[in-house]
């Protein structure tokens, strides 16, 4: 359950603020955002690190170096997704977002990448997959059509 709800939470989190993120980008620019964003991120979990004490960061050194391009990461990922909402709009952009991710979700599970276990590839799951896929097709559509009648 609790991980349901964190789940829950961050796809709240998620969604409001890659709107605020594509508002500010309107303003000041896309970079300067990211780097605000980033910055603020650090601060920010740096003061819960230092409060928290969650663990040694000297225990960096025994991290596959892969790993710590997360951060790079995140600045593709703030960019990208407010790019994604100033062209395509919030809904639209974040159902896609949604589906890639739950597919490289499903892909990291399949193979055993990054030192997970492997999970079976099941029909459920392609299903599933295509049933979002198709969700946003008929979401996209759906929106065209309205377009079509209302002129």
């Amino acid at each position: 359950m609790q991980g349901i709800l964190f789940g829950i939470i961050a796809g709240v989190f998620i969604s409001i603020q890659t709107v605020f993120n594509a508002q500010l980008s309107e303003k000041i620019g896309s970079w300067a955002t990211t780097a605000i964003v980033l910055g603020l991120g650090f601060i920010s979990s740096f003061t819960m690190f230092k409060i928290m004490d969650d663990t040694s960061l000297l225990a960096i050194g025994r991290v596959n170096k892969l790993y710590l391009l997360s951060g790079v990461m995140g600045v593709v990922l703030v960019y990208c997704i407010m790019q994604a909402i100033r062209i395509l709009g919030p809904a639209y952009a974040i159902s896609i977002v949604l589906v890639s991710q739950l597919t490289m979700a499903v892909l990291i599970d399949s193979f055993g990448w990054f030192s997970f276990g492997k999970v079976p590839f099941t029909m459920n799951k392609l299903i599933g997959l295509g049933i979002m896929i198709a969700g946003i097709l008929v979401f996209k559509m759906k929106k065209h059509a309205y377009k079509k009648i209302r002129l």
